[in-house]
């Protein structure tokens, strides 16, 4: 699994994010949003409004790498107190693998095209 070496640690934006950002764009907002360093080797969890999609960021020797997953259907749970919008909340390593199986998926209903 990406990043689940010693010390990697994941952190989720608690918020809905605007997943036009890109690396530039996600890092800049783990520097000045959460106060995190993108380039520390951890883990930064992104979702869109309708957690259809989520974006991975991390730095890896010497560039950022950015992971995106959409689903074709449902959503993804990403259980998040509303008091903690716009922080980072720190979740596991089986969380985070949790997430990306779609075991985690909470309604099958299609989407619009």
């Amino acid at each position: 699994m990406i990043g689940a070496g010693t010390g990697v640690r994941v952190f989720a934006h608690a918020g809905p994010c605007d997943m036009r950002k890109q690396m530039n764009g996600l890092s800049a907002m783990v520097r000045e949003k959460l106060g995190r360093d993108p380039q520390s080797g951890d883990l930064f969890v992104f979702r869109n409004r309708r957690s259809d999609m989520l974006k991975i960021l991390f730095f890896d020797q010497g560039g950022y790498c950015l992971l995106a997953k959409r689903l074709d259907h449902g959503t993804f749970r990403l259980a998040l107190s509303a008091a903690s919008r716009g922080e980072a909340v720190e979740i596991s390593h089986r969380e985070l693998a949790s997430l990306l199986k779609t075991a985690t998926l909470v309604q099958n209903v299609p989407r619009a095209a």
